[in-house]
Protein backbone atom coordinates (compact mmCIF):
# COMPACT_ATOMS: atom_id res chain seq x y z
CA UNK A 1 0.00 0.00 0.00
CA UNK A 2 1.41 3.56 -0.84
CA UNK A 3 1.79 5.71 1.73
CA UNK A 4 -0.89 8.40 0.02
CA UNK A 5 -3.09 5.45 0.37
CA UNK A 6 -1.94 5.06 4.15
CA UNK A 7 -2.86 8.16 5.34
CA UNK A 8 -6.44 8.59 3.50
CA UNK A 9 -7.47 5.32 5.69
CA UNK A 10 -6.22 6.85 8.75
CA UNK A 11 -7.80 10.23 7.56
CA UNK A 12 -10.81 7.82 7.39
CA UNK A 13 -10.98 6.52 9.98
CA UNK A 14 -10.16 9.35 12.25
CA UNK A 15 -13.00 11.27 10.79
CA UNK A 16 -15.43 8.27 11.64
CA UNK A 17 -14.36 7.67 15.21
CA UNK A 18 -14.49 11.56 15.56
CA UNK A 19 -18.15 11.79 13.98
CA UNK A 20 -19.10 8.96 17.15
CA UNK A 21 -18.08 10.49 19.91
CA UNK A 22 -20.43 13.56 19.93
CA UNK A 23 -23.58 13.08 21.49
CA UNK A 24 -26.37 15.93 22.56
CA UNK A 25 -29.41 15.62 25.09
CA UNK A 26 -31.58 17.52 26.75
CA UNK A 27 -33.66 18.70 30.40
CA UNK A 28 -36.66 20.62 31.47
CA UNK A 29 -35.72 22.88 34.38
CA UNK A 30 -38.53 23.32 36.60
CA UNK A 31 -38.92 25.63 39.80
CA UNK A 32 -42.02 26.33 42.25
CA UNK A 33 -41.34 29.69 43.34
CA UNK A 34 -43.91 30.33 46.75
CA UNK A 35 -44.15 32.74 49.17
CA UNK A 36 -41.55 34.23 50.94
CA UNK A 37 -40.38 37.67 53.27
CA UNK A 38 -37.53 39.17 54.92
CA UNK A 39 -37.20 41.72 57.26
CA UNK A 40 -34.42 43.89 58.97
CA UNK A 41 -34.58 46.35 61.70
CA UNK A 42 -32.44 49.37 60.39
CA UNK A 43 -32.57 51.27 63.22
CA UNK A 44 -30.30 49.17 66.06
CA UNK A 45 -31.05 51.22 68.96
CA UNK A 46 -33.71 53.25 69.12
CA UNK A 47 -33.39 55.70 71.88
CA UNK A 48 -36.54 57.55 73.01
CA UNK A 49 -36.31 61.13 74.28
CA UNK A 50 -37.87 64.14 75.21
CA UNK A 51 -37.37 68.25 74.55
CA UNK A 52 -39.70 69.13 77.42
CA UNK A 53 -38.81 70.09 81.27
CA UNK A 54 -41.98 70.39 82.15
CA UNK A 55 -43.47 66.75 81.61
CA UNK A 56 -45.34 67.73 78.59
CA UNK A 57 -43.99 66.03 75.83
CA UNK A 58 -43.34 62.16 75.59
CA UNK A 59 -40.65 60.62 75.44
CA UNK A 60 -40.18 60.07 71.12
CA UNK A 61 -38.51 58.36 68.83
CA UNK A 62 -38.43 56.15 65.52
CA UNK A 63 -37.01 52.63 64.61
CA UNK A 64 -36.81 51.97 60.76
CA UNK A 65 -37.27 49.02 58.74
CA UNK A 66 -36.45 47.51 55.60
CA UNK A 67 -38.18 44.58 53.98
CA UNK A 68 -38.76 42.04 51.15
CA UNK A 69 -41.78 39.96 50.36
CA UNK A 70 -43.74 38.25 47.88
CA UNK A 71 -47.43 36.89 48.36
CA UNK A 72 -49.61 34.00 46.21
CA UNK A 73 -50.89 35.29 43.28
CA UNK A 74 -54.77 35.02 44.35
CA UNK A 75 -55.63 34.65 47.92
CA UNK A 76 -51.60 35.65 49.31
CA UNK A 77 -51.41 37.68 52.31
CA UNK A 78 -48.61 39.05 54.73
CA UNK A 79 -48.43 41.17 58.14
CA UNK A 80 -45.66 42.87 59.72
CA UNK A 81 -46.29 43.01 63.47
CA UNK A 82 -44.54 44.54 66.46
CA UNK A 83 -44.43 42.62 70.05
CA UNK A 84 -42.53 43.88 73.72
CA UNK A 85 -40.82 40.64 74.02
CA UNK A 86 -38.98 42.00 76.70
CA UNK A 87 -40.81 44.96 78.87
CA UNK A 88 -38.50 47.62 80.39
CA UNK A 89 -36.03 46.74 83.34
CA UNK A 90 -35.52 48.23 86.54
CA UNK A 91 -37.65 49.13 89.21
CA UNK A 92 -39.40 52.40 89.50
CA UNK A 93 -39.42 53.33 85.71
CA UNK A 94 -42.00 52.75 82.98
CA UNK A 95 -43.81 49.15 82.10
CA UNK A 96 -45.77 47.89 79.25
CA UNK A 97 -47.79 45.81 81.23
CA UNK A 98 -47.95 47.76 84.80
CA UNK A 99 -47.36 51.48 84.28
CA UNK A 100 -47.36 53.37 87.09
CA UNK A 101 -49.31 55.51 86.85
CA UNK A 102 -52.85 54.33 84.95
CA UNK A 103 -52.79 55.64 81.27
CA UNK A 104 -49.36 55.59 80.88
CA UNK A 105 -48.72 53.65 77.52
CA UNK A 106 -46.29 53.03 74.84
CA UNK A 107 -48.06 53.81 71.81
CA UNK A 108 -46.88 54.20 68.20
CA UNK A 109 -47.84 55.27 64.41
CA UNK A 110 -46.05 53.74 61.61
CA UNK A 111 -45.53 53.42 57.93
CA UNK A 112 -45.25 51.17 55.40
CA UNK A 113 -44.08 51.75 51.69
CA UNK A 114 -46.01 50.11 48.90
CA UNK A 115 -47.16 47.83 48.25
CA UNK A 116 -47.81 47.19 51.90
CA UNK A 117 -50.60 49.33 53.67
CA UNK A 118 -49.77 50.79 57.02
CA UNK A 119 -51.76 50.03 60.03
CA UNK A 120 -53.55 53.61 60.42
CA UNK A 121 -54.33 55.65 64.18
CA UNK A 122 -52.33 55.06 66.88
CA UNK A 123 -51.51 51.74 68.44
CA UNK A 124 -50.77 50.83 71.80
CA UNK A 125 -47.84 48.03 72.15
CA UNK A 126 -47.96 44.80 74.10
CA UNK A 127 -46.03 42.07 75.81
CA UNK A 128 -49.22 40.23 75.58
CA UNK A 129 -49.62 40.01 71.74
CA UNK A 130 -48.37 41.28 68.62
CA UNK A 131 -49.99 44.52 67.30
CA UNK A 132 -50.41 45.13 63.63
CA UNK A 133 -48.04 47.30 62.12
CA UNK A 134 -48.95 46.75 58.03
CA UNK A 135 -50.30 44.56 55.68
CA UNK A 136 -50.00 42.88 52.49
CA UNK A 137 -52.77 41.95 49.47
CA UNK A 138 -52.27 39.02 47.33
CA UNK A 139 -49.48 39.08 44.48
CA UNK A 140 -47.61 41.58 46.58
CA UNK A 141 -43.99 41.81 45.36
CA UNK A 142 -41.37 44.21 46.69
CA UNK A 143 -37.50 43.85 46.87
CA UNK A 144 -36.86 46.73 49.02
CA UNK A 145 -39.94 48.45 50.72
CA UNK A 146 -39.26 50.25 53.64
CA UNK A 147 -41.53 50.99 57.12
CA UNK A 148 -41.05 53.02 60.29
CA UNK A 149 -42.52 52.72 63.80
CA UNK A 150 -42.41 56.13 65.88
CA UNK A 151 -42.70 55.62 69.19
CA UNK A 152 -44.17 57.33 72.21
CA UNK A 153 -43.90 56.56 76.01
CA UNK A 154 -45.76 58.63 78.83
CA UNK A 155 -43.36 60.78 80.53
CA UNK A 156 -44.34 60.38 83.86
CA UNK A 157 -43.04 62.39 86.78
CA UNK A 158 -43.67 59.06 88.63
CA UNK A 159 -40.42 57.54 86.28
CA UNK A 160 -37.37 56.93 89.03
CA UNK A 161 -34.46 58.43 87.41
CA UNK A 162 -32.23 55.94 85.60
CA UNK A 163 -31.87 54.04 81.73
CA UNK A 164 -34.49 51.58 81.00
CA UNK A 165 -34.83 49.78 78.15
CA UNK A 166 -37.37 47.22 76.64
CA UNK A 167 -36.85 44.78 73.73
CA UNK A 168 -39.63 44.73 70.49
CA UNK A 169 -39.86 41.89 68.06
CA UNK A 170 -40.69 42.34 64.44
CA UNK A 171 -42.40 39.49 62.67
CA UNK A 172 -42.74 39.74 58.90
CA UNK A 173 -44.81 36.59 57.23
CA UNK A 174 -46.35 35.93 53.55
CA UNK A 175 -48.95 33.32 52.82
Amino acid sequence: MTRFATNLALALTLSIFTGVLSAQSTTTLSVTVGPEASLTVTTGTTTLSTTATNFSLPYTGTTSLTYKIRTTKVGGTGTITLKVTSDFAGTGGPSVTTPPTSGDALTYTNTVSTPGTATTGTLTASTASATNVGSFGAAANSSSGTGSVAWSLTDDPMYATGTYSATVTFTISAT
